[in-house]
């Protein structure tokens, strides 16, 4: 094989506020790795908290680390072993490794293996390198080829999209109910979106802001109301709730706001230790808390629906920045009242 290296423009995380757009080398990829050719590149939470703080949650930077794993794009260098997508081809990512021992988990749930590792994370370290490069090795097993006339720019919001469809799953059976979303960013504007999809009847979206709710509105919420507005949000009474703000208050307001006997799905991550939380309420009302953290392979389900046009991400998406550009596309996305999902062009 040729030892041939090609260079890429990277987006890199040094440390807290310090974001760089730099020129990395590329080998020639593994036997069992392809290389791609990014098209774009979401930015996520967990790329924000790195850029930000340096520390996403207990995963902290102590090495310069190349961001992003919600990415799409097209091969350039097929595996070496003849597994995966040719040249060519045009992929979305799945970006996750399960693996691990120690703790026990259900086998057939690999997003919870206790050594399950991400693209662009340092909770190992030497830390997994992301993939907002223009040009990065992936293993072949990633790669998701995209079904036939679904573009590279549709299917750019795969990956998250796919954490909302997961969550959306854990909650049950969700058609003809009433269903509460708390947090209308990105993560809880796709789950309004699969929500639609999958036939509920009232989706009511909270934010604190008015930005998030217009585009929860556009994405399929029948009503919105403001985070504030803690007497209408108690009210609503709703058979499933999805909290995908990340916050306390969001938590709680889930759990005024499920009927009783509701389902509260927790896909926001709060920060690490204790929370203060309503657990004498959900006791007595029997409600159900269930976590949701990342997913399994629902991309592939997520991919086929916007091949068939029955799941319609439009107007999510509300910036896109050339990667050179990296530094103001994450100020951006930092700002939730003025945007919702902010892709990088590579």
């Amino acid at each position: 094989m040729s030892s041939k290296t090609y260079t890429a423009t990277a987006v890199i995380a040094h440390a807290a506020g310090d974001l760089r757009v730099e020129t990395i080398e590329v080998p020639m990829p593994a036997t069992e790795q392809a290389q791609v050719a990014i098209a774009y590149g979401g930015i996520c939470g967990s790329d924000l908290h790195y850029f930000s703080h340096g520390a996403a949650g207990e995963s902290i930077l102590k090495a310069p680390m190349v961001l992003g794993h919600e990415i799409v794009g097209t091969i350039t260098v097929a595996a070496a072993d003849g597994t995966g997508p040719p040249v060519g081809a045009k992929v979305a990512v799945h970006p996750g490794t399960p693996g691990g021992t120690g703790a026990r988990y259900p086998l057939e749930r690999p997003n919870l293996s206790p050594g399950c590792t991400y693209l662009g994370s340092a909770a190992r370290f030497p830390h997994t390198e992301g993939a907002f490069a223009t040009r990065v090795n992936l293993p072949a097993r990633m790669l998701r080829e995209l079904p036939a006339g679904l573009s590279l720019r549709d299917a750019a919001l795969a990956e998250p999209a796919a954490v909302a469809w997961h969550a959306v799953s854990r909650a049950g059976e969700v058609a003809g109910k009433r269903v509460l979303v708390i947090g209308a960013g990105p993560i809880g504007a796709l789950a309004v979106a699969v929500l639609k999809r999958a036939g509920a009847a009232e989706i009511i979206a909270v934010d604190m802001f008015d930005k998030p709710l217009r585009i929860a509105a556009a994405a399929g919420a029948t009503a919105t109301l403001k985070a504030d507005d803690t007497e209408s949000i108690a009210a609503v009474q709703a058979d499933v709730v999805i909290e995908a703000s990340g916050n306390h208050r969001g938590l709680a307001s889930a759990v005024r706001g499920a009927m009783r006997a509701g389902r509260i799905v927790m896909v926001g991550l709060l920060p690490s230790g204790e929370q203060p939380a309503l657990i004498s309420l959900a006791i007595t009302r029997e409600l159900e808390l269930i976590g949701s953290f990342r997913f399994n392979d629902e991309i592939d389900q997520v991919l086929g629906a916007l091949a068939d046009g029955s799941l319609d991400l439009g107007g999510i998406v509300t910036h896109e920045f050339d990667v050179h550009d990296a530094l103001e596309a994450f100020t951006t996305a930092r700002d939730s009242a003025t945007s919702g999902k902010v892709l990088l062009r590579f």
